[in-house]
């Protein structure tokens, strides 16, 4: 199963008829700020990933992609053909003055299921799996984050790997600020993937 599989069953229950998304407003120029930091997350299909992150203070901006694997620039396609070993992944630039990396690491810890080998919700598969891509000036936050999420389970098996840092390469245009720009569409894949219902059983709240 694939999220942009997925998206075309959701378009029929969920919401027939809906024409092209709206264009985005371009956001108010800023100034950049003076240094800045990335992180890599693999957290199932990219869309959410990408929508956990971007609202975040402190984080300037959130690109879907694809991380871990051998070949080079590979298209979506591709990848959820399998073979060439990537995961979805979300790159998130952030300013450390603002937030930190452990904190990015413990939000991304309650927005998957960290018991499921297999992939995320509806979507199964190896491009689906999900990991901590960490620099090794990253490693002991994300190993340290690891552990008390792990503890905060009660003894479920915690199967999200911290893995290390590896080549980041950006989806096609069709995929970046997706549920920002197709609000109606991505809230009817949620609901079908049962997302909220399935972190609440893991996580509680």
């Amino acid at each position: 199963m694939r999220c942009a599989y997925v998206l075309a069953v959701v378009l029929t229950v969920f919401s027939p008829g809906i024409g092209a998304s709206a264009q985005s407003t371009p956001a108010s120029p800023r100034a950049a700020p003076a240094r800045l930091e990335t992180a890599v997350f693999a957290g199932g299909c990219f869309w959410s990933t990408e929508a956990n992150f971007e609202h975040m203070p402190g984080v300037v901006s959130a690109v879907s992609g694809f991380s871990g694997g051998r070949v080079a620039d590979p298209s979506y396609e591709q990848v959820v053909r399998g073979g060439t070993g990537h995961l979805e992944a979300v790159q998130v630039v952030f300013d450390p003055a603002r937030i930190t990396y452990r904190q990015l690491v413990d939000r991304f810890w309650r927005t998957i299921d960290p018991t499921d080998a297999q992939g995320q919700f509806c979507d199964r598969g190896a491009s689906y799996r999900t990991a901590v891509f960490a620099t090794a000036a990253q490693r002991p936050a994300a190993e340290s984050s690891r552990a008390a999420a792990a503890a905060a389970l009660a003894g479920r098996r915690f199967v999200t790997p911290v893995l290390d840092a590896a080549r980041f390469w950006p989806a096609e245009t069709y995929h970046q600020d997706f549920a920002r720009r197709n609000p109606v569409r991505y809230a009817g894949y949620s609901r079908f993937c049962g997302r909220a219902a399935r972190l609440r059983a893991v996580w509680g709240g």
